[in-house]
């Protein structure tokens, strides 16, 4: 009798497990339910289907020759039954069979399987607010969803548009919204947006995504929403914002409810718990993509990070698996990028703030940077920044902003994080090298020596937020900027003296030894040469500021 396994949820993982399968074991009988119309869509990429970068829905839904995944391909190409629009109401585990409603139709039906999988994936978050069903507020959680918003803006109905968090959804269609002539105001709770990133690195972001014309409140809360029959403002305490669409981007929960009905083990985070064979704790089920609880590789504690990647990933997994294999899903990194208008915003590992709440004693340094050589035309700069464990000298998490290529040396350090490497073993990776593709000495490889010079106390560094914190407290400490006349008249830190890196060595006796002292420069290189010529001459207190101007989150002297 051929193997009969039944997959509830036909968007990411679902389809990845069925296609894996009938490899495998083309003799197998395999069904898919989907709840929706559309089947194996990337939605990742709806944002830019908003943009009109992706020209047709199908294009989202298509293999890379072009062919639409619906049911007539999963039928007549990977020999898979699918049917959509049907949704399962009901695990029965006894008698290992699943009863299913087609939408539209009375009668409900049940499918008998021999292995099970859910992969029902997540929902998007939406608060009991005021008025939150009014027309034009959308989750863009689905192509439906998408079509509205693309249709809004193609008839220039929506003019204001109030994204409700900072999330990466969200972040990521603010290009899109702002190329087609939208006023654009994100409200973000806490006190950041993209809680992927540390705040000094998701305020660069800030920063950019207003110098494009995109209001940004952060610590602001959405209380409701107001309108006659359709959307005209949102509500906060701080007041009204006008809106014609509003877009929820607060994050998304995983969809558990059949599996926690059915008596299946649910983890700490709220997800469906497997093991790393993807095995629920009914072994006859198995489980994949957003609606999963994951391993972090850092930690080695449960966590939930629903991502596309991760949900293909753990489809062939358990596809293997249920096909009497071995294979194991060992965990993630939380590894991420977005593009946010022309900045890349990457990260792995661990952030900052999540070692120092994991009990790790972190070093961190941010370190600019260009993606390949400075005089090549197509140059760009890229700031950096690695987390380190002081006692085992070990990488903890990485992240990038700005212009330059960031995904690369997030995969190089998510591979460096994945082998438990040290930055002293990273900082000597044979990495590849012409001018067109990267430095000589990679950024990646420069931040971490810069992690060890702090290690081995080299040099003490401050970060943006802690020169800030002094400012503000008007600590008695000199912040000296050791870059050009010219170059400090442009802009400069506030409080800022200039001695250039030439003049410092004839003039030291301008400086007092009695207090600290704090360089920098564009991207704190030259500020490091200064911090070694004062120390050198015996200054007893001298830091440099991590990142120098470029990473500079905060307001600037101009």
């Amino acid at each position: 009798m051929p193997l009969r396994v039944v997959i509830i949820g036909g968007v990411a993982a679902g389809p990845k497990v069925a296609a894996k399968i009938m490899r495998l074991n083309p003799a197998a009988e395999v069904t898919v339910l989907e709840k929706g119309r559309f089947l194996s869509y990337a939605g990742c990429g709806l944002p830019y289907y908003i943009s009109g970068q992706v020209a047709d829905q199908k294009h989202l839904m298509s293999t890379p020759v072009g062919v639409v995944r619906d049911v007539d391909f999963f039928r007549k190409v990977k020999n898979v039954k699918v049917l959509n629009e049907t949704e399962a109401l009901e695990i029965d585990r006894a008698g290992k069979r699943v009863r299913a409603r087609r939408a539209g139709e009375g009668n409900d039906f049940w499918l008998e399987y021999d292995k099970l999988v859910i992969a029902t994936g997540a929902r998007p978050v939406v608060p009991p607010l005021p008025n939150i069903n009014l027309p034009n507020i959308y989750t863009l959680h689905g192509v439906h969803d998408a079509e509205a918003i693309k249709a809004l803006l193609g008839e220039h109905k929506a003019r204001d548009v109030v994204l409700v968090g900072g999330g990466l959804i969200g972040v990521e269609t603010t290009e899109a919204l702002v190329q087609s002539g939208c006023r654009v105001t994100v409200v973000e709770m806490l006190p950041q947006i993209l809680r992927m990133l540390d705040e000094e690195m998701a305020r660069l972001v800030e920063r950019h995504m207003e110098s494009h014309g995109v209001k940004v409140l952060t610590n602001t809360r959405v209380t409701g929403f107001e309108g006659n029959g359709r959307l005209s403002g949102v509500l906060t305490p701080q007041g009204r914002l006008p809106a014609d669409l509003a877009i929820l981007a607060i994050g998304v929960r995983p969809n558990v409810e059949l599996a926690r009905a059915a008596g299946l083990k649910i983890g700490v985070t709220g997800a469906l718990q497997v093991d790393d064979m993807l095995r629920t704790s009914d072994p006859d089920i198995y489980a994949a993509g957003d609606c999963v609880e994951s391993r972090d590789l850092v930690t080695g504690k449960p966590c939930f990070v629903p991502l596309g990647s991760t949900a293909n990933k753990q489809g062939r997994v358990a596809a293997i698996n249920i096909c009497g294999g071995a294979d194991r899903f060992p965990g993630v990194l939380g590894s991420t990028v977005c593009r946010v208008f022309d900045y890349c915003v990457a990260r792995t590992g661990l952030t900052e703030a999540a070692a120092r709440a994991e009990g790790y004693e972190p070093v961190t340094v941010v370190v600019p940077d260009f993606d390949r050589a400075h005089y090549m035309p197509d140059s760009k700069l890229m700031i950096l920044k690695l987390v380190v464990d002081q006692r085992t000298r070990k990488l903890l998490g990485a992240q990038a902003v700005g212009p330059g290529a960031g995904d690369k040396r997030m995969d190089v350090a998510a591979m460096a994080l994945t082998a438990g490497m040290t930055v002293d073993q990273l900082s000597k990776a044979d990495l590849c090298y012409a001018p067109p593709y990267a430095t000589a000495l990679d950024a990646l490889l420069t931040a971490a020596n810069v992690a060890r010079n702090k290690l081995d106390g080299a040099v003490a560094g401050l970060s943006a937020a802690e020169v800030k914190q002094r400012l503000e407290a008007r600590a008695d400490f000199v912040l000296l900027d050791v870059r050009g006349p010219d170059e400090f008249k442009q802009e400069r830190l506030p409080g800022a003296i200039s001695i250039p890196l030439g003049a410092l060595r004839s003039r030291l006796g301008e400086l007092p030894r009695d207090k600290e002292i704090v360089t920098y420069c564009k991207v704190s290189l030259r500020g490091y040469e200064a911090a070694r010529i004062l120390q050198g001459a015996g200054f007893p207190r001298v830091r440099i500021l991590d990142g120098g101007v470029v990473a500079w989150p905060f307001e600037k002297v101009r």
